[in-house]
């Protein structure tokens, strides 16, 4: 039996493998390695070599604990390619958090970046968590956005923002488990005055690979 809270998440008696399901979703153009943060986290691997790009729509399970309580993320790998827009849209309307990544060695997927924020503000609920993540940044010597203009954009648009890497794990745990967080408050907030500031959790805990 599932138990729907105010928010929208759902929250599963006690007596299943977790306490509180929430919907996240990986956004971006096609090639910022949206599948490999995905395995990165879920499996602990890198998918190294070519592979497949993601056709339409994925997911994937995964349980963590915050505070004693257990959290299943749901979540949803989608296609970044033009031609499968309308499909991922319709997984918009009851997302709890959203991961938008660019590559920091492709200018175009930063700057499309703009462009995917406009989608969610169409498409997503009102109090979606929304965290920007410049991916691939073990590839310094191919960097072409700088951290500062991703930390700059963020800010712009009151998100979180950090720059990870699936090849080598850096921060990747950090993304999830700090929405995994920031849901958790919120479930929590209708009984809880406390508050997570996502933001400050993640820009304290992140690691760094160089600005430039």
């Amino acid at each position: 039996m599932s138990i729907k809270s105010s928010n929208g998440s759902i929250r599963r008696q006690t007596t299943e493998q977790f306490d509180l399901a929430c919907k996240v979703m990986l956004l971006g153009d096609s090639g910022v390695g949206k599948t490999c943060l995905l395995v990165r986290f879920k499996d602990g691997a890198f998918l190294s070599g070519a592979f497949i790009s993601t056709v339409g729509i994925d997911y994937r399970n995964k349980v963590v604990e915050i505070d004693q309580t257990k959290v299943k993320l749901q979540i949803w790998d989608t296609a970044g390619q033009e031609r499968f827009r309308s499909v991922t849209h319709a997984y918009y309307r009851d997302s709890h958090a959203l991961l938008l990544l660019y590559d920091i060695t492709s200018k175009q997927s930063f700057d499309n970046i703009r462009a995917w924020l406009s989608e969610i503000k169409d498409y997503a609920p009102e109090n979606v968590v929304v965290m920007l993540l410049g991916n691939k940044a073990d590839k310094s010597n191919e960097r072409v956005v700088k951290k500062e203009e991703g930390e700059r954009l963020a800010q712009e648009n009151n998100v979180a923002f950090m720059e990870t890497s699936a090849k080598t794990g850096m921060n990747v745990d950090l993304a999830f488990m700090a929405i995994a967080r920031e849901l958790t408050f919120q479930h929590k907030q209708a009984n809880d005055s406390s508050k997570f500031d996502m933001k400050k959790y993640v820009s304290d805990k992140r690691e760094g690979q160089g600005c430039c």
